[in-house]
Parts: C-alpha cells; structure tokens; sequence
C-alpha cells in the first residue's frame, strides 16, 4: 500500500541498533563453554539461554529493548523430547535391519529424520516468539504444523526431482509460509519473495563470482541480504511498515574479511567480537519505513512454553534470521 498525502504526516520513525559489546559478550561465551565442558554437555540449554537472552536484549528499536524469556529448563526439556524423538526412528530403524527389511528401514529413518526438519522449525518458530517481547507486547507464530510438515515433502519431493534446481523455490516458498505466520501483538508480518526471482539472483552471484576469482561473493551476499531484507514488510490494518536494506558489498567484504582475519590471529576466541560485529552491521543497514504507531499495538499472542523445535534447530544448524 502506497501511502497518501492524507497519511504520510503519520508516518512514524524507526531505529534499529544492536548494543552488545564484544567483550560482554565474550564473557558470556566463555562461562558458558567452560561450565558445558564441566558438565559434559549437560549445561548447554542454559548456556544457549543465557546467550539468546544477551543478544535479544541489545536489541533496540527506538531505544527500547527486545526482551526473551526462554529458559535453560525450557530448553533442557526440549532436548531430552528430541533424544526421545531420535530413539525412536533408530529403534524403528534397527528393528526392521534385524527383520531384514533393509530397504523399508532406510526409508523409515530418512523420513524420519527429514521430518524432524519441519517439526524443529514449526516448533522453533512458536517456541522463539512466544518468548520474544517488545515494550511488553509478545511475538507470535500462527503456522500450522501439519500444514507446513505436508508443503515441506512437497517441495522436497519438487526439488528432488528437478535436480535440486527447484530448492530455490522452496526456501522462498518456506520464508513466505513462515515469515507470513509471524505476528508482534496485533501487527501481521509478510514476506513477497520469489523462487524465480531468488534463482536468478544466485545464478548472476555464481557465474560473476567464478568470473571475478571469487571477488564478486561479496557482492553477491549483499544481493542475498538485500532481498531478504526488501520483501520483508508488516502491516496492521491500514497501517504498514516496509524493510529496507542499505547494505554495500564493500561493506560486506569490510565485515567478513574483517571477521577472518579476528578469528583467525585470535585462535578463535575473537568470534565474540566477530559476531558482535555480525549483529551491528546486519540491524545498522535495515531501515523501517510505515506508519504503525507503536503505541497503538495491542497483545494478541500466547505463551508457548515447548521448546523441542529449538534444540532441533539448533541440532541442524538452521539459523531463525
């Protein structure tokens, strides 16, 4: 929706910024990784806690705070059901091996385990925003699993047999369905992107960066940025807020070379600083543009306390963002 004469004295103003600094952060991931090495492992849902409650709260928009509420219990929970989850398909797995059903064991246990793939980020999703708040108002997740669990062997299947070409299509198709489920209080968010579109993107990124020697990745990642950023949007009622990205490639090579050469003269103990560097380049070049009046939003979401969709995000290494 274009605004109006009539509604652009409304628009508002927006600020995004993150206010971690690397060495507070780097103070939280060390604790945290001697106290998971201590106990074998056993710490690592607080450890993942306390790092998503620090980062989340140097979140700021308007010089207000994000806040998340999710606990190391919460967490804890979460992965013993996934363990369960697991032992599960390989008891189903070996039982058929032994039965000597070998081929309907191997299907069991590759279905089984892709569909803990839509499973983590439906539970993810619900789990994340329900414990995200802004100015006391909480994020929401209205997808429906069984809906996203049957769109997911779709578009796998799709993808299979295109070769893989047609994976682009379904992350775009997986961002629109996800993102377009995503609510803060009554405010709707919406997501415009494309397969073709995103396709043809990677296409230009992979042919000009073989040209370039690799040089042009840089630019090709401010290409990925900028699109995920620009089809992004939020609307309530009339109201709207569109995304913007004003990031360069310059400031993309300034930011990953940089990051390298951190970690890499560190030993490694620099990537807090390198992720503190991450999260202020990515919230400095996305602007917001509406009129959506943050005091008019009202609570509209529950509490979602299953946390078992988060460790299998985590398991798989699928990033939220």
């Amino acid at each position: 929706m274009e605004l109006t004469a009539e509604n652009t004295s409304l628009q508002q103003n927006y600020r995004l910024e993150f206010l971690g600094k690397g060495s507070e952060y780097f103070s939280i991931v060390i604790v945290n990784w001697l106290l998971t090495l201590v106990t074998l492992g056993l710490y690592y849902p607080w450890a993942r806690a306390k790092k998503l409650r620090y980062i989340y709260g140097n979140v700021s928009l308007n010089n207000e705070r994000f806040h998340f509420s999710g606990t190391g219990k919460e967490m804890f929970i979460g992965f013993i059901k996934l363990m369960v989850f697991y032992a599960i398909i390989l008891g189903a797995f070996y039982y058929l091996y032994l039965q000597s059903s070998l081929l309907i064991a191997i299907i069991i246990l590759y279905v089984g385990l892709l569909g803990i793939i839509p499973l983590a980020i439906h539970g993810a999703f619900r789990y994340r925003m329900s414990r995200t708040t802004y100015r006391g108002i909480r994020f929401g997740y209205r997808g429906e699993r069984e809906k996203l669990v049957k769109y997911f062997f779709k578009w796998l299947i799709l993808t299979v047999f295109t070769l893989g070409i047609y994976v682009f299509w379904m992350e775009m198709n997986l961002r629109r369905y996800i993102y377009g489920n995503i609510r803060y209080g009554d405010v709707e968010f919406d997501n415009e992107s494309e397969g073709f579109e995103y396709f043809i993107l990677n296409l230009k990124g992979y042919l000009l960066t073989i040209l370039t020697l690799g040089i042009y990745s840089f630019w090709w990642y401010r290409d990925i940025f900028n699109y995920f950023v620009n089809t992004m949007s939020m609307r309530r009622g009339e109201q709207k807020i569109r995304c913007h990205s004003t990031a360069t490639g310059i400031g993309f090579l300034r930011l990953l070379v940089g990051n390298f050469f951190i970690i890499v003269f560190t030993l490694g103990l620099g990537k807090a600083w390198a992720d503190v560097r991450l999260y202020k380049f990515i919230l400095d070049n996305i602007k917001l543009e509406g009129n959506i009046n943050l005091d008019e939003i009202q609570q509209t979401e529950d509490e979602y306390l299953d946390a078992f969709g988060e460790d299998a995000m985590d398991f798989f290494d699928i990033d939220l963002a």
